[in-house]
Parts: structure tokens; sequence; C-alpha cells
């Protein structure tokens, strides 16, 4: 599974059945990515991409220095089961 990382348009994706997975993003500021959504293909539904793209993003913006907002829902629930990750987290922006 060869995630591919678009920094122009602001999103991480992956050929898929049925279309391109992608997790797309905002920044903020210089130091802030907001990782706004997350969308796989029904085709390809049910595989952990969705986890995989946002595994992605999490070590992108650690290698970057980056701290994150997770507006995605799907992030927020993907947190709770990856709770290693939450130290990148905004101050404040916890996951609900």
């Amino acid at each position: 599974m060869d995630i591919q990382h678009d920094p122009q348009r602001h999103r991480f994706f992956l050929d898929v059945p049925g279309g391109t997975a992608e997790l797309t993003y905002r920044r903020p500021d210089p130091t802030t990515v907001d990782v706004l959504h997350t969308e796989v293909p029904q085709a390809a539904a049910g595989q952990g991409i969705a986890g995989k793209l946002a595994q992605a993003a999490f070590s992108w913006a650690r290698a970057e220095g980056l701290r994150v907002i997770p507006t995605c829902p799907f992030v927020r629930k993907w947190l709770e089961r990856n709770p290693d990750q939450r130290d990148l987290l905004v101050p404040g922006a916890a996951p609900t």
C-alpha cells in the first residue's frame, strides 16, 4: 500500500478499487496541521485504508515537528484506538 503525500493539494491519498482514498488537511500556521476529512470509496471500505492514511499523516506531522488539530471525526475515533499519537495534538484538541 503506497500512500502518497501531495503537499500542494494538502492531502494524503491512495488509489484503491472504486477511486481514490484521501485524507485532507490545512495548515492554519507554520507549526500546525488541521486534519479535515478522510474519505474511502465504498468499494474499498472496511480494509483499514482510512487508518493507514491517518497513520501516514501523523507520521509526517511528527517528522516535521507539527502539532495536529483532529477536526475529522474519523481521525478523532482513530486517536481513541491510537493513544500513542495524542502527544501531537494541539493542547485542548483532545478527541471527543
